[in-house]
């Protein structure tokens, strides 16, 4: 017996809302940037108090001192993110009908509180021994403080996605197959990044100093192997897993009947911030971790990873749309 459904709502483009949601995408990025320069110079603990700066919102000489001016502008643009993550949720909650982007920003709103803290914890913790480990416990709250950053990111491209006039107007009626290797895709770059922050965090990004071999001599395993070197390996053997899963990803959106002109564009993007992290990668280690560069090879695999990641949301569109039955 056939069963009938209520019509769905139809979809409104916002685009005052929209438009802001992409502001917060893009401005997580500049955060994420000066988080990065900040781990990569060393300047975490520039103040040795928090949530003000040496009792201040404006410390004296912050403006000269270079790793004084990375981390001030680090929080200050966190507390900037902060605020327009609170304006979109109360947005999204006042005006948009669909639950899922209500809930999304309610969800924004709990992960930015839970950085902030974090952030402030890893100051206020960072002489706090912990028994066993090299790292006190503030400098392991750097760990979950990365990781929980790029969650953070998808989040907001997920939001920013949705309300667009590309997601409102038009369907993407892609197979089951493309929506399934995205979502691979997004869980190995989120392991990859799992890895890479423990790695960074145990300074283990010079453990293996030889690149693409891991001896001086060619050989493709270490010649003697710690925890340091373990993370570091880990982190290129996964580098070869991804590059393989991505370009498979990018092939199938490619040849995907249902796939946007806006999706096949972002594929080839995708391959293009691929390569680049790889060279960025190389580079990191021939150059000795020279901050720049490895600020660049942090926040290229952030884009990675927002990139993968609208580009499996824009797959799942038609799905996550459709009324329910």
């Amino acid at each position: 017996m056939a069963t009938s459904s209520a019509p769905s709502a139809p979809l409104i483009y916002r685009p005052a809302l929209a438009w802001f949601a992409a502001l917060g995408a893009a401005w997580v990025f500049v955060l994420v940037t000066l988080g990065a320069f900040t781990t990569s110079i060393g300047a975490g603990m520039a103040f040795p108090d928090w949530p003000l700066s040496n009792g201040s919102v404006n410390p004296d000489g912050w403006l000269e001192n270079l790793a004084m001016f990375a981390e001030h502008s680090h929080r200050l643009t966190g507390a900037v993110m902060g605020f327009i993550t609170i304006i979109l949720a109360i947005w999204l909650w006042r005006k948009e009908s669909r639950r899922w982007l209500r809930n999304l920003g309610w969800s924004a709103l709990a992960i930015v509180i839970i950085q902030g803290l974090i952030g402030g914890k890893r100051v206020l913790l960072d002489s706090l021994a912990v028994p066993g480990f090299e790292m006190t416990l503030g400098q392991m709250l750097r760990i979950p403080h990365g990781i929980l950053a790029q969650v953070y990111v998808c989040v907001l491209i997920a939001i920013a996605a949705g309300l667009s006039r590309g997601w409102i107007e038009r369907g993407a009626p892609v197979t089951t197959g493309l929506r399934r290797a995205g979502n691979i895709c997004v869980l190995l770059l989120l392991v990859q990044l799992i890895i890479a922050s423990a790695m960074r965090h145990n300074f283990a990004g010079l453990a293996i100093p030889t690149f693409p071999f891991s001896t001086a001599d060619g050989g493709l395993l270490p010649a003697h192997w710690d925890y340091r070197v373990t993370l570091n390996f880990m982190h290129r053997a996964m580098a070869v897993v991804l590059t393989i899963a991505l370009i498979w990803f990018a092939a199938k959106i490619w040849r995907d009947r249902g796939a946007t002109l806006a999706m096949r564009s972002g594929a080839s993007l995708m391959i293009g911030l691929l390569v680049l992290q790889i060279l960025l990668g190389a580079h990191v280690i021939w150059q000795l971790r020279e901050p720049h560069v490895t600020t660049g090879h942090v926040v290229c695999g952030a884009l990675l990873l927002a990139t993968t990641f609208w580009l499996t949301c824009l797959a799942h569109r038609d799905a996550i749309e459709s009324p329910a039955p």
